[in-house]
């Protein structure tokens, strides 16, 4: 099965709010409205990566509609201090997450035990701006659009069915203060974005690798999916030069060992072997009855190649970001 690209605006759902069969395939910019129905199933998140010389921080704004579980997971290069400033409100309380097409705001507010905590993400086309506060945090920064994105609509059935948007190597610029510390956002820093908007199984586990850096003059962006794609006809696999999507069709293997910390992730088949090497282990655990979660993520260096869609090798050596497998009771 060729995946389909999609050149042209188009829902998600139909009026009954099962999935249009003419939504699914692949985009190169947003193109997807999705005006979910019914309620219990649908998840909406917009979540954003940024890794600069000094810091790592990964930020959620997410629905599920029976809670909102906003995040902010915060990692200093130099320490490996770390900590994660996180929420769970029920009933989505505080957060909006609109299922138009940009120009939007995602926004999330929520307190705890250390204070209250805020994030707003404005998506206005040519730009997002990502502002918020937390507990011995703050960040104001800005992503321009640089290129193409990797959208595609994972059809598990006409009633449970996924639209994700990968957006890798975005420059970024602005400041970010940890703990009365103020750190500037620019040269050595890029920003990653994923949205989602679908309905879901109760269970699910994924993988998930993004990659940005300069290679020998050129932007280079590495998106990579797993599992939860696989037997559905879609991937989420692409490499990104200058601001180009080449997709890659292929389902990929995953090599990596849960129990070793230090261990690289391998992603291999014919059209890429890549290789993170991790300087950071994200180990993250979240039991509330109904939601439940286990997060191991490894922060680090990529190396290897992956094929353009005339078959040229592109290197991603040098590469910053992280790999993942995420598993969901949600």
């Amino acid at each position: 099965m060729t995946l389909p690209e999609l050149t042209d605006p188009v829902d998600l759902c139909l009026p009954t709010g099962r999935l249009n069969p003419a939504a699914v395939g692949r985009t190169r910019t947003p193109l997807h409205r999705s005006p979910l129905r019914g309620w219990g199933r649908s998840k909406r998140w917009e979540y954003w990566g940024i890794m600069t010389p000094d810091l790592f921080v990964g930020m959620t704004v997410a629905s599920l509609d029976y809670a909102a579980v906003p995040s902010i997971y915060l990692v200093e290069r130099a320490t490996g201090a770390h900590r994660t400033i996180g929420g769970l409100e029920p009933f989505a309380r505080g957060t909006s997450i609109p299922d138009t097409l940009p120009p939007f705001e995602a926004s999330a507010r929520w307190g705890g035990r250390l204070g209250a905590s805020e994030l707003r993400m404005h998506a206005a086309g040519s730009a997002t701006s990502i502002r918020g506060t937390a507990p011995g945090f703050a960040i104001d920064v800005t992503s321009p659009d640089a290129g193409d994105a990797l959208g595609v609509v994972v059809p598990w059935s006409d009633r449970l069915f996924q639209y994700t948007l990968k957006d890798v190597a975005r420059p970024v610029s602005g400041t970010i203060t940890v703990d009365g510390r103020q750190f500037a956002v620019g040269d050595g820093s890029w920003a990653v974005l994923d949205r989602g908007r679908g309905r879901w199984p109760y269970r699910m586990t994924w993988n998930w690798a993004a990659g940005s850096g300069l290679v020998d003059g050129r932007r280079v962006g590495l998106q990579l999916g797993g599992k939860w794609t696989d037997g559905t006809g879609s991937t989420e696999n692409a490499v990104f030069v200058d601001g180009v999507q080449h997709y890659i069709a292929e389902e990929l293997t995953w090599q990596y060992d849960l129990d070793d910390e230090a261990s690289p992730w391998r992603i291999v088949g014919e059209h890429a072997d890549v290789t993170l090497t991790p300087w950071h282990r994200r180990l993250e655990r979240t039991n509330a009855l109904v939601v439940a979660s286990t997060i191991h993520q490894a922060l680090g260096t990529w190396s290897g190649w992956m094929l353009d869609t005339s078959g040229t090798r592109v290197s991603v050596d040098g590469l910053v970001g992280w790999a993942e497998q995420a598993q969901n009771r949600w």
